[in-house]
């Protein structure tokens, strides 16, 4: 059997009236690879009016990598970055030692309605690097390797796959694909990586014949193919790696394999002593519930 549990997840209301599925963390599954926060945002029209953007705040210790199939959003950082995310590209921002961002409806959406899709992932990062220099790099859609596999078209957004490999840098084995099935179609899976997870955005799709909800997540056994088809058109990412390196804290928007990093990076935030994004002077403040160490995700 490939399939070694299947997550539902739980829908979160980020504020205004924006709400997101979650997949990971859960109880029962903390990570796949280093992956440890999984969020499926959309399909939803955004009227005129309304604000879903994402103010100003902090992150430490991991990377954040977002990625739209519909829709767009203005990214804005406290090294200056300013870049504008489109369906197809890869955005990766490590915080390491700390950094601010913000999401905002770009310029050009500004006074229109629109459709926002995407999910947003964060990868834990190294025990080694959860102190590093925080940066921003952006992959254009145009430079991510597809090919068909099988009946299959497949987008390798991080890692290799099928012999492609993309050119996003990341600091562990990591693995993220984006796969379209036609009516009827199916693929192989070969096992990419250490640990696995088959996430179905739009239909619903079969893993070795047990049928998959759509935005429903199965984790898989280690070190199978995998065989997944679908009756109707549908499209999954694939997301996976090597396992962390350490156990780690995550609290808010801050993870680290030291309970006292959370701490420290939560009195800095308090104190805005972590930067800010240039010409925007709103954040979101701390929880009102403090972090009190609890069992690490590992």
């Amino acid at each position: 059997m490939a399939i070694q549990q299947q997550l539902t997840g739980q829908d979160k209301d980020l504020g205004g009236g924006f709400v997101v599925r979650r997949l990971l963390p859960s109880a029962r599954q903390r990570s796949c690879g280093p992956f440890i926060f999984f969020d499926h945002f959309g399909p939803v029209e955004v009227p005129l009016g309304v604000n879903h953007d994402v103010r100003p705040h902090p992150h430490i210790g991991l990377a954040t990598v977002t990625y739209l199939f519909e829709g767009a959003m203005m990214h804005r950082d406290s090294l200056g970055s300013e870049q504008l995310i489109e369906p197809g590209a890869i955005n990766w921002m490590t915080s390491g030692r700390g950094i601010v961002h913000s999401e905002r409806r770009p310029p050009s959406l500004q006074g229109k309605s629109y459709v926002v899709h995407g999910l947003q992932l964060w990868t834990a990062l190294p025990a080694a690097h959860e102190e590093d220099e925080p940066s921003f790099a952006h992959t254009p859609a145009s430079a991510i390797p597809e090919l068909g596999i099988g009946d299959g078209q497949v987008r390798v957004l991080i890692g290799e796959a099928f012999g492609a490999k993309s050119p996003v840098a990341t600091f562990s084995p990591t693995l993220y694909l984006d796969i379209s099935l036609p009516r009827g179609g199916s693929v192989t899976l070969p096992p990419l990586a250490a640990e696995m997870a088959v996430y179905p955005v739009l239909g619903r799709v079969w893993v070795e014949g047990q049928p998959l909800a759509a935005q429903t997540m199965a984790v898989l056994q280690a070190g199978e193919s995998t065989h997944v088809s679908a009756a109707e058109a549908a499209r999954f990412a694939v997301i996976g790696g090597e396992r962390l390196d350490a156990p780690r804290h995550m609290w808010w928007n801050f993870v680290s394999s030291r309970s006292e990093r959370i701490l420290q990076a939560a009195q800095d935030w308090e104190a805005q002593r972590m930067g800010r994004v240039p010409g925007d002077d709103e954040f979101i403040p701390l929880p009102p519930t403090r972090f009190t160490p609890p069992e690490p995700i590992s």
